[in-house]
């Protein structure tokens, strides 16, 4: 299982507990007013969106914040502040590579609270361009293996144009070229798999391996950067060892 899906399963996993509920709302309202603002309020035309509002319908967000998530994105909102959706580079601890997406209404506030988390962990925040060449931009998507054949989900996937499949710890992931997305959300659709994530994600070109230890160091700065409000995803290059993991959730 691939470092982001291990990562990702963590934070299921706290994202579960009932105090965090009104954080997950606020991040969840930001996905779907960005969704909004790019392709448009109406779901069945914009699929970013439709599958925004599934996370959150997912999550027991309110019907009406997610109506008004939609208006601010759509501008029907004229009182609430617009957010825009922007990615920041920047390298960590022991120089693993950072991409990080973020939905904000103030970009000098964005940009102090990442240098600030960076800096302070011996890292930096980059210009454009500096981090973005060592990441693909990727089609993925993730689901529980439990009572799917192996056989039908390497079909579908190729089916869908996807390019590579991993099952490993009752976890699936499927990556392939973005314009192949629809194509394999389409395939699941029609096999009635219900996905845990699905979208589009920087997948590293090659992993950077780490001791435990310094594993553990990097997990808990990516961790402060996605408790900042206004980060949506952190993507690394970094490659989470089951040792790492089984020391970190211990």
């Amino acid at each position: 299982m691939s470092g982001h899906s291990k990562w990702s399963t963590i934070k299921r996993k706290k994202g579960a507990e009932d105090a965090k509920r009104g954080k997950i709302f606020t991040r969840l309202a930001r996905e779907i007013a960005v969704a909004a603002r790019n392709g448009g309020g109406d779901p069945n035309m914009n699929t970013t969106l439709a599958l925004a509002v599934s996370r959150a319908k997912a999550a027991n967000m309110p019907k009406e914040n997610i109506d008004r998530a939609i208006k601010r994105g759509t501008g029907e909102d004229k009182g609430a502040a617009a957010y825009e959706e922007v990615v920041y580079e920047g390298y960590g601890p022991h120089g693993v590579a950072f991409m990080i997406e973020c939905a904000t209404d103030n970009r000098n506030r964005t940009v102090a609270d990442l240098r600030h988390i960076l800096t302070s962990s011996s890292g930096s925040l980059g210009e454009g361009g500096s981090v973005a060449w060592q990441f693909t931009q990727a089609a993925y998507f993730t689901f529980p293996a439990d009572g799917y054949d192996e056989d039908t989900i390497f079909e579908l996937a190729l089916n869908g144009g996807a390019d590579d499949v991993q099952m490993e710890a009752g976890i699936v992931e499927i990556t392939g070229p973005i314009t192949s997305f629809k194509s394999i959300n389409d395939e699941l659709a029609k096999a009635s798999i219900q996905y845990d994530e699905a979208g589009l994600r920087m997948i590293p070109n090659q992993e950077l391996e780490l001791s435990a230890a310094d594993t553990i160091q990097v997990l808990k700065v990516i961790e402060r950067l996605e408790e900042l409000d206004d980060v949506q995803n952190v993507y690394s290059n970094l490659n989470i060892s089951d040792e790492a993991l089984a020391q970190y959730e211990g």
